[in-house]
């Protein structure tokens, strides 16, 4: 950290760079969500069972806009990093008493609605006031998230549904009420109704314990990958664009639908039913699967003759042992086959392409991976 601190002092100092020193607060909001987003996205990768690297990276360029934001600070006498990772430091040690102190807490509910009373307390000592439950949802957080964070505030103290059923039913009238405007015909109701009916969605989501941004987001990215390959499917057929008929497009979509639900999840799987699967092979190859395993979302990690390759469920161990029969994986890409082929045949390997989303590679020492994408 303090490495990053003088890097941050020398970029902005006479002689630094040009870019660096024109910058203000004002000039940074959009590359401070720019970066969050990319976070975001490595996060959801981590999710499906990616590798962890790259999100490291990210969180390297989210932590430098905070150093960067410090560092305007401490050019005008306001408060250095230092004091940002005290400032911190301190609100979380006040409110977690139940770790910090001799509070006792009977689960994580109790945690959350002592952390609402802890907050009004501090309002109230700054301001004089305790403010609302409310305070803290940023106004320009996106409305799907800011409506799960304001429901979730408002149960904190104690202003929620029992349970999912009483959220559900709850859907069941919005919809109903937007049913009614719809065949009113009355746009200004419509939009109010639908509003709710969003409003409630985010609360049901919450009450699931699925985001619904996140589940929103996964959404979106299905419907890109189908989307995507109803475009492949009529370039393929020859239909030009903009021609194709309705029921050219669900076929291709079903099709594509199909396919993207059948691959199994291995990521899902709760790492205490399966930790460790442990395989022999005849070596162990570590410098290819240092190359090729990021690639097939794999987390790699040698020790001694051992090659670890890690998922978000389970850990796949390949241990040298003479005799041993090479054997078959089989695992499901994140990226692009091309990338892969480069990479596999640069590392000793060798890779068959068996069809547009589906290909067989082998490491050094015949161990066979089929992959599909």
């Amino acid at each position: 950290m303090e490495r990053l601190e003088q890097i941050m002092d020398r970029l902005r100092a006479e002689g630094g760079c040009p870019w660096d020193r024109e910058q203000d607060l004002g000039t940074l909001r959009p590359y401070l969500i720019e970066e969050a987003y990319e976070v975001l996205e490595e996060m959801d990768r981590v999710v499906e069972g990616g590798p962890w690297r790259a999100l490291c990276d990210e969180l390297g360029d989210l932590l430098f806009q905070i150093v960067f934001h410090a560092q305007l600070a401490k050019e005008r006498g306001e408060f250095r990093l230092a004091d940002v990772a005290r400032a911190i430091s301190e609100k979380i040690v006040s409110r977690h008493p139940h770790v910090f102190g001799d509070t006792s807490v009977r689960g994580p509910d109790e945690v959350l609605r002592n952390w609402a009373r802890l907050k009004a307390e501090e309002r109230r000592r700054k301001t004089g006031s305790e403010g609302s439950a409310l305070d803290g949802v940023p106004s320009a957080a996106p409305a799907l998230l800011r409506a799960e964070r304001l429901t979730e505030k408002a149960a904190r103290i104690g202003f929620d549904w029992p349970d999912v059923a009483g959220v559900r039913s709850k859907l069941s009238e919005e919809l109903a009420e937007l049913d009614r405007a719809l065949d009113e015909q009355d746009q200004g109701a419509v939009a109010h109704e639908l509003g709710d009916v969003l409003f409630t969605l985010a609360n049901l989501a919450r009450h699931l314990g699925a985001p619904a941004e996140d589940a929103l987001r996964e959404a979106n990215r299905r419907f890109t990958e189908r989307f995507w390959a109803v475009e492949r499917g009529l370039r393929e057929r020859g239909i030009p664009f903009g021609q194709a008929s309705l029921q050219d497009m669900d076929a291709l979509w079903e099709a594509a639908k199909a396919s993207q639900a059948a691959p199994p999840r291995a990521a899902r799987l709760p790492r205490s039913e399966l930790a460790e699967v442990r395989v022999h092979v005849p070596a162990a190859a570590p410098e290819f699967w240092k190359r090729v395993g990021p690639l097939l979302g794999l987390e790699v990690s040698v020790r001694d003759d051992e090659v670890r390759l890690g998922t978000r469920a389970t850990d796949l161990v390949l241990l040298p042992a003479s005799g041993s029969a090479p054997p078959e994986l089989e695992v499901h890409l994140p990226g692009a086959a091309g990338t892969l082929a480069a990479a596999v045949r640069g590392a000793g390997g060798s890779m068959e392409q068996l069809g547009e989303r589906e290909c067989v590679l082998r490491d050094p020492s015949g161990v066979v991976v089929r992959c599909r994408t």
